[in-house]
């Protein structure tokens, strides 16, 4: 295994990063292959590559892969892989855009987000997986991880899942006599009633998070994007959107979430004495309190996402999966690599040990795993709670193509209403007029707006 370390930070403008990408929307062409309908082999005939061997790279930023790769080569000791760090997400978008621009350095098996997938595949960049035989390992993942790879083709295997759960600090909830809430009125309440109880703290924050804005839309049913042969339609005044927008607005109105942005180190400080008493967050979570948040052991419980009417109903926020580009040099070893990669118990194993939240049914499923109850959140069986959440996903959600680009002007749209206590729906229309020009100057045919 060659390992390769790559820390430094790309500092390349993004809207330049997603007129490159975007160029050829409509599909394969001069922009380093889409891997045509031509590729494809069966499963025979990639394992008796792995027997035969070769060399192949993989790009991810998951602190996993070491020991991944390491059980990899062994099962397969003529295959050698150079592992890369890419250190994070938009890192990794901006050096594989960079890689298939200069028609050199691509990788073969590339970490990619959920959200970003649309941007390296609609321009015809990443291999259809179907001509693989992957099809067939469908069932092996939750319905709204395939989903998010698997919309008029397949462009990855899932790694891992992120479906949102209430993580919530009880000495804060004990104290202003509130317990969990179920629904978002109960929700609103314990706001108005933690905030009442201690002027300084906070049921949570938000100064307008696009990721935090998009799954809650989700998890209110909304289905704001879709994009099918170019065309994109974007409505954020659905029904969805609006019914979260209304709950949403008395909060912003009432100041009852701290005004600190998620991740920063005010953020960690807040979460660790108290002042912010719960986060609605992905189901990778508990990893990050654990770390980030040391005083808080003991006192952080998790339950199930409040809902609008009692009937479970989820969404995802974050998660990724691994691709094969379409311009990488050894197809056949990155199809057999990434099948063991996201589908091998032994890989999935190692993932989870230190902390993955996986998206195969199989080990969501398992009595160890449910089982499983951490001394950080005070002996609860958490994985039960965030299990039965990867379950409870609505189905159908759409990224934008350029959801990237979307998220990075969110902040001088819909977050100008956190600023201002303006409508937020007034913020969302905003935000959509901004992303059909984006679209519509990018060559997609864009409705709304």
């Amino acid at each position: 295994m060659t390992i390769t370390r790559n820390r430094r930070v790309a500092l390349g403008a993004l809207a330049a990063l997603m007129a490159a990408s975007l160029t050829a929307c409509s599909g394969g062409g001069d922009d380093g292959g889409g891997g045509g309908a031509s590729e494809g082999a069966s499963a025979d005939e990639i394992e008796a590559a792995l027997q035969e061997g070769g060399s192949m790279t993989y790009w991810t930023w998951t602190p996993q892969a070491e020991t991944q790769v390491a059980a990899f080569e062994k099962a397969y000791p003529n295959v050698d892989v150079t592992l890369v760090d890419t250190v994070g997400a938009g890192d990794a978008n901006t050096k594989l855009q960079n890689a298939i621009a200069a028609g050199t350095g691509v990788p073969d098996v590339v970490q990619i987000e959920y959200q970003s997938i649309p941007q390296f595949q609609l321009p015809g960049q990443l291999v259809d997986l179907t001509a693989f035989g992957f099809a067939d390992l469908e069932d092996l993942y939750t319905p709204s991880t395939w989903g998010a790879i698997s919309q008029q083709g397949i462009w990855g295997l899932p790694q891992d899942s992120g479906p949102m759960a209430f993580f919530y600090n009880k000495d804060v909830f004990d104290a202003a006599g509130v317990e969990a809430p179920t629904t978002w009125d109960e929700y609103k309440d314990a706001a108005a009633k933690i905030k009442q109880h201690d002027p300084e703290t906070c049921i949570g924050n938000d100064t307008g998070d696009a990721g935090f804005t998009t799954s809650m839309i989700w998890q209110a049913g909304g289905k704001p994007f879709h994009t099918e042969n170019g065309e994109v339609t974007i409505d954020l005044a659905d029904e969805g959107t609006t019914k979260w927008a209304e709950m949403y607005q008395p909060l912003i109105d009432d100041e009852l979430l701290c005004q600190l942005p998620g991740w920063s180190d005010e953020w960690y400080q807040a979460l660790n004495d108290g002042t912010i008493g719960s986060v609605a967050l992905g189901a990778w979570m508990p990893g990050i309190l654990e770390d980030g948040v040391p005083d808080g052991k003991g006192k952080w419980r998790v339950a199930p996402m409040p809902t609008y009417d009692g009937t479970p109903t989820n969404a995802e926020n974050g998660g990724s999966a691994e691709s094969i580009p379409g311009a990488a040099e050894n197809k056949l070893l990155a199809a057999g690599f990434l099948k063991w990669l996201n589908s091998s118990d032994e890989s999935i194993k190692a993932f989870m040990d230190t902390g993955g939240f996986p998206a195969t049914v199989k080990q969501l499923e398992s009595p160890e795993f449910l089982g499983y109850e951490s001394e950080y959140f005070g002996g609860q069986k958490i994985n039960e709670v965030l299990a039965a959440g990867a379950s409870d996903v609505n189905e159908g959600w759409q990224y934008l193509p350029w959801q990237s680009y979307a998220n990075s002007i969110f902040a001088d749209t819909v977050g100008q209403s956190y600023l201002d206590k303006t409508s937020l729906m007034d913020g969302l229309a905003a935000w959509q007029e901004e992303n059909v020009s984006y679209g519509t100057d990018q060559g997609f045919t864009v409705n709304g707006g």
